[in-house]
């Protein structure tokens, strides 16, 4: 055995594998790879939708937790890479759909890789591992992909005897920001990247906007004022004002929706078909986005005209869950946003908006791909593009403008902070493009109202077209399927800044 020990050796330092060792799939378990522990390599049969594969669980030094899967047979000879939801925290690697789905990929014929982010922990909003842990943060914020990448591709090159002939990664929410960072930072890592609603500014999206919806809707009593009962009301009154007609309320542009809520306000005794003081309150103060004490504004634009349908999962509690962005607000503020900690007994309600901004800054150096300046209202990407673009890398971003979690106006403004410093939109969008998805939820996770899945887009085909023939998408198509899967409507999703206007029966990409 000891010339297989050789071989391996020899891959580890990036020789040529030898034809003896290709396919052997339990043999990569030994694989000596820096800084990694490779703890198994197992084949698993082929199973439903899923072909058989290589299973290689592994650790890098000190704790991202990674899985590797090689397909057995009819590997298209590309590399596929995914990111993870929230804080993350473990290893979902059979995430359904789209968003952060190694499988995906791997239906696909791709060699597919995911990653926890650097630590476990009992959910996406759970943050208590960064409590005293710098380099957990470090690996959350932008080791974790980059060295997942770097284990897979030794890994690819040791099944196969070859390396991959293009690389991808795709990530939504968190995992579009580690998206955004690898075109930002790491741009030699893929060929292609899928940046989907990206949570690019951590400190003053998690932190900042989620700690003033909370505060908003928080009453005297410490309970929410505007309660999920209530969203239904707002839902329809925004889609009586600003919906399309032929997508059942579909709002298409939140920023050219008019729609005040003042209108709902009660003139007599608050009834279901009115709002009172208070909740009216809420409303504008979600609609408009957090500001300090003296009026300035805080990030970019608040939660998007047009979401209201997808509140109940996130701001107000769906059924008997509890809404998930107060969660977030919570364990980022007590665990992850400063230094030192300040621990359990902080509420969110505590955060100063005067304050407490400026506090943040030396994590977001950690976190945030881009961070918005309320001083002067830019926000700055940590680089530019530049290094990407010469390395020939291509970058997909979408965001749903129905997304009331990670909302979508940021997304916007760091595709024109990139064309900013990168020659314009016209040199930009060579590298770069943008689609901004009508009545989307975040990351397609919701299909309550008018919104498509995750699934109604195919950013990938179009991402493939792109790196390997050239083939730059001037539009993406949106399909909303009902409960049975029949189409119920298709529309394009035109590359920002385009709009749909119509032609002839139909719509067709143009300059706004």
């Amino acid at each position: 055995m000891a010339w297989r020990w050789g071989i391996l050796a020899g891959l580890a330092a990036g020789l040529t594998a030898a034809p003896a060792l290709a396919g052997e799939c339990g043999a990569l378990a030994n694989l000596k790879i820096e800084a990694v522990n490779l703890h198994s390599a197992a084949e698993v049969p082929a199973s439903g939708d899923l072909p058989a594969y290589c299973r290689v669980l592994g650790t890098i030094r000190p704790a991202i937790s990674v899985e590797v899967r090689l397909p057995l047979q009819n590997w298209n000879g590309k590399y596929y890479g995914t990111g993870c939801g929230g804080f993350c925290g473990g290893l979902n690697a059979d995430a359904p759909g789209f968003t952060n789905a190694m499988n995906y990929g791997l239906r696909r014929g791709y060699a597919a890789s995911t990653m926890d982010g650097g630590h476990w922990g009992t959910g996406s909003a759970d943050g208590r591992w960064a409590a005293g842990d710098l380099v957990a943060r470090m690996d959350w914020g932008q080791r974790a992909v980059t060295e997942t990448a770097r284990v897979s591709k030794v890994l690819v090159r040791a099944f196969y005897d070859r390396p991959q002939q293009k690389s991808y990664f795709a990530g939504c929410s968190t995992g579009g920001r580690m998206a955004a960072m690898e075109a930002l930072k790491y741009p030699k890592d893929f060929d292609g990247i899928i940046s989907g609603a990206p949570a690019l500014d951590y400190t003053g999206l998690v932190a900042t906007t989620f700690a003033w919806v909370t505060k908003a809707n928080s009453g005297t009593d410490g309970k929410p004022i505007l309660t999920t009962p209530r969203i239904k009301l707002v839902a329809e009154a925004v889609a009586a004002a600003c919906g399309t007609e032929g997508n059942k309320g579909l709002v298409a542009d939140p920023r050219q929706c008019g729609f005040m809520p003042s209108s709902l306000r009660c003139t007599g005794a608050t009834t279901d078909k009115c709002l009172s003081e208070a909740e009216v309150g809420v409303l504008e103060k979600w609609y408009a986005g957090p500001t300090d004490a003296a009026g300035r504004q805080l990030y970019p634009g608040g939660i998007p005209l047009g979401s209201e349908a997808h509140w109940p999962r996130w701001l107000t509690g769906l059924g008997n869950a509890p809404a998930i962005l107060p969660l977030f607000a919570a364990d980022f503020l007590r665990y992850m946003a400063f230094w030192p900690s300040p621990g359990p007994a902080y509420r969110v309600t505590d955060f100063d908006f005067s304050a407490d901004p400026a506090r943040m800054a030396p994590q977001a150096q950690t976190y945030n791909a881009a961070t918005y300046d309320p001083a002067s209202g830019a926000v700055r990407p940590v680089s530019d593009l530049s290094a990407f673009r010469d390395a020939g890398g291509k970058l997909l971003i979408y965001h749903g403008w129905g997304d009331p979690l990670v909302t979508p106006f940021m997304s916007v403004a760091f595709y024109e902070a990139l064309a900013r410093s990168g020659g314009g939109l016209d040199t930009l969008k060579n590298t770069a493009r943008l689609f901004m998805v009508p009545g989307m939820d975040h990351c397609g996770i919701g299909t309550e109202g008018p919104g498509i899945a995750d699934t109604g887009i195919d950013p990938l085909t179009a991402l493939e077209r792109w790196v390997e023939a050239g083939e730059a998408p001037r539009e993406l198509i949106a399909t909303k399927r009902d409960a049975g899967g029949a189409v119920s409507w298709s529309r394009p999703v035109c590359a920002y800044p385009q709009v749909p206007r119509s032609e002839g029966s139909g719509l067709t990409c143009a300059a706004p």
